[in-house]
C-alpha cells in the first residue's frame, strides 16, 4: 500500500504532561484508519500537531515520503489535509455555499464568482450520491446536513486527508449510516480518512485498521477484521472492560415523579417543549433519546427549574412542586448537567467547595451564616475515596481534574444527600470507556436499590443498555413510547429523525 502520512517520533509535552510519547504511526493513502483511545491518551493531541494547530516538540512528519514542517492550519491545507472538529465551524445564518467559500473565494472582478463555486461544489455532491441546498442557510439544516457542509468545505478546497473528530457524537443512526456511505465512497476515490471516536462498534463498521494509543503513547495497531470491541477497549484502558452493565429484572414500585403536558416556550421565544408528560416508578430508569436540540435540554431545565413552565405540571410523590424555587426543588431530586462545566461545577473552586454546590446552605456544612470548612472536608475526603475520584489534593482547583474525575465528583455531590430521584443529563459525555463503566454500574445500583433515574442521552448504546423504558423526543414532542425490550437503535433512529411517529404513548404513564 502507499504511504501518505508517516509520523516518526512524535513528541509534546505540556506543563506536567506529556500528551505524545514517541508516537510513530504510518497511514496509507486511501484507508479508513481510526484512532481510539481514553481521554488525555493524546489522539486529539497528535491530530492537532498533524493539522497544524500545535508545533511537536520531537520527531518528524513525513507527507506522501517527503519531510514536512507544519506550523499552521494554513500549510496543512497546502499539504491536502483538512480537519471537521466535534463541534462544527459554520456560521448559522450564511447559506452553505457562503460558509464552503468564505475564505476561498473565487472573484468575478469586484463580485464573488458564486456560479463557478457552484459547478465545483455540484461535481462533488454529485460524486458522493447525497443532496443538499446550497443557498439554503446553516441555521436551517440538521446536524447530519450541518456536517456535510463541513466535508464539503475540506473537498472544495481540494483535501485528500481529511480529519474527523468524534463525527457521529450527535448523529442518530440514519445520519451514521449516510455519513458512512459518503466516507466509503471518499475512500474509494482516493481519499485518506483518520476516523477518531469512542464508539467502538462504529469503528469496526467503518476503519480498515485501528490504532490504540494510552496515556500518551501508541499502544498498537491492527487490521479492523483481526480485532473485537472488547480487544480494543482492553488496548485502551489496560485492563479488562465489561462493555455491557448486567441489569437484573425488577418489579416497578410506586411513582416517584411525575410531569403532566408540559410545555416550554425557549429563549427565541418559540414553544421548545410541546405538551410532553411521562411518569417515573421506583427501580425505574426511564431514558429519553434524541438528537440534541429537540427540547431535551429546555425539559430539564424547566423540571429543574431553570427555565419557566409556560403550561403543565411537575409533581414529585404525588407532591405539586410546579410553583417551588428552585433551592426548594433542590431538596427532592439530584441533578447531573448535561454541561458540567456550565452547569455542574465552579472550575476556579476547589474540589472541596465543589462537593458542597447547592448544598452549601445545609445545615450540616455551617455554622450559623459561615460555611464550617473542617465538615466541608470531611465530606469531600467522604466523596473522594467512595468514588475513586483521582486528585492530589481535595483544596486545589477541580479545574485540573480529568474530565472523568470531574463527573464523579458532580455524581458523588448530587447522591450524597440519598435523594430517591437522579435526573442525569448526558452522564457520560466526554468520559472514556473506564469512567463511562463506573458512571453505568453507578445508575443502574441506584435503580436496583429501588431509586427513580431520568435518564437523558443522544448515545444510543448507553439509552438501550440502561433503560426499563425508552421515550423519544423529537421537535420537542415525545413521538414514541416503548419497553427497553422491544425497541432496537436502528428503530429508535426513525422516531429521533422524525421519520416515525407514534399516535398513541401507551409506555410513556404507567
Amino acid at each position: 500500500m502507499e504511504e501518505i502520512i508517516r509520523l516518526e517520533g512524535i513528541t509534546k509535552y505540556f506543563p506536567g504532561v506529556v500528551a505524545n510519547d514517541n508516537v510513530s504511526l504510518t497511514i496509507y493513502k486511501g484507508e479508513i484508519h481510526a484512532i481510539v483511545g481514553e481521554n488525555g491518551a493524546g489522539k486529539s493531541t497528535l491530530m492537532k500537531i498533524i493539522y497544524g494547530l500545535y508545533k511537536p516538540d520531537k520527531g518528524e512528519i513525513y507527507i506522501n515520503g517527503k519531510k514536512v514542517n507544519i506550523n499552521s492550519p494554513k500549510i496543512a491545507i497546502s499539504y491536502g489535509i483538512g480537519m471537521v472538529h466535534q463541534h462544527f465551524m459554520l456560521i448559522p445564518p450564511f447559506t452553505v455555499i457562503e460558509n464552503i467559500i468564505l475564505g476561498s473565494e473565487v472573484k468575478n472582478g469586484i463580485s464573488l464568482n458564486f456560479k463557478k463555486a457552484e459547478e465545483t461544489l455540484n461535481d462533488i455532491i454529485n460524486s458522493l450520491g447525497f443532496k443538499i441546498d446550497l443557498y439554503e442557510k446553516v441555521e436551517n439544516l440538521s446536524v447530519g446536513e450541518a456536517q456535510r457542509v463541513e466535508i464539503l468545505k475540506l473537498l472544495y478546497r481540494r483535501a485528500e486527508i481529511l480529519i474527523l473528530d468524534e463525527p457521529t457524537a450527535v448523529l442518530a443512526p440514519q445520519e451514521v449510516e449516510e455519513l458512512f456511505s459518503i466516507l466509503r465512497k471518499l475512500s474509494s476515490q482516493g481519499k485518506t480518512i483518520i476516523f477518531i471516536s469512542h464508539k467502538l462498534n462504529e469503528v469496526l463498521n467503518i476503519s480498515d485498521r485501528v490504532s490504540v494509543m494510552r496515556r500518551g503513547k501508541l499502544v498498537n495497531t491492527v487490521n479492523t477484521k483481526e480485532t473485537n470491541k472488547f480487544e480494543l477497549a482492553q488496548m485502551m484502558v489496560g485492563r479488562e472492560v465489561f462493555l455491557k452493565v448486567d441489569k437484573a429484572k425488577r418489579e416497578k414500585g410506586e411513582e416517584i415523579f411525575r410531569v403532566e403536558d408540559i410545555w416550554v416556550r425557549g429563549r427565541k421565544g418559540l414553544d421548545v417543549v410541546k405538551g410532553v408528560s411521562f411518569n417515573i416508578r421506583e427501580g425505574e430508569i426511564l431514558g429519553i433519546a434524541g438528537v440534541e436540540g429537540n427540547g431535551q435540554s429546555e425539559l430539564i431545565e424547566a423540571i429543574v427549574g431553570l427555565l419557566p413552565l409556560k403550561k403543565g405540571k411537575i409533581l414529585f410523590k404525588n407532591k405539586d412542586i410546579t410553583l417551588e424555587r428552585i433551592r426548594q426543588r433542590r431538596l427532592y431530586f439530584g441533578h447531573i448537567p448535561e454541561d458540567r462545566h456550565k452547569r455542574g461545577l465552579i472550575l476556579d473552586f476547589s474540589v472541596a467547595e465543589n462537593c458542597i454546590l447547592g448544598l452549601h446552605y445545609f445545615d450540616r456544612f455551617s455554622k450559623g451564616i459561615f460555611i464550617d470548612y473542617s465538615k466541608v472536608y470531611k465530606h469531600a475526603n467522604e466523596i473522594v475515596e467512595k468514588y475513586q475520584v483521582k486528585t492530589p489534593s481535595i483544596k486545589i482547583p477541580i479545574r485540573n481534574l480529568s474530565g472523568g474525575n470531574q463527573q464523579k465528583i458532580v455524581l458523588g455531590r448530587e447522591l450524597s444527600f440519598s435523594p430517591d430521584f437522579l435526573i442525569a443529563a448526558q452522564p457520560t459525555r466526554g468520559l472514556d470507556i473506564g469512567a463511562t463503566e463506573f458512571v453505568h454500574q453507578l445508575l443502574v445500583d441506584l435503580r436496583n436499590q429501588g431509586k427513580a433515574v431520568l435518564l437523558v442521552s443522544a448515545d444510543l448504546d448507553e439509552i438501550l443498555n440502561l433503560s426499563d423504558r425508552i421515550l423519544v423526543m423529537y421537535n420537542g414532542e415525545i413521538v414514541g413510547s416503548f419497553s427497553q425490550s422491544e425497541v432496537d437503535e436502528k428503530e429508535l433512529g426513525y422516531y429521533m429523525t422524525g421519520v416515525k411517529k407514534q399516535t398513541e404513548l401507551k409506555e410513556a404513564l404507567i
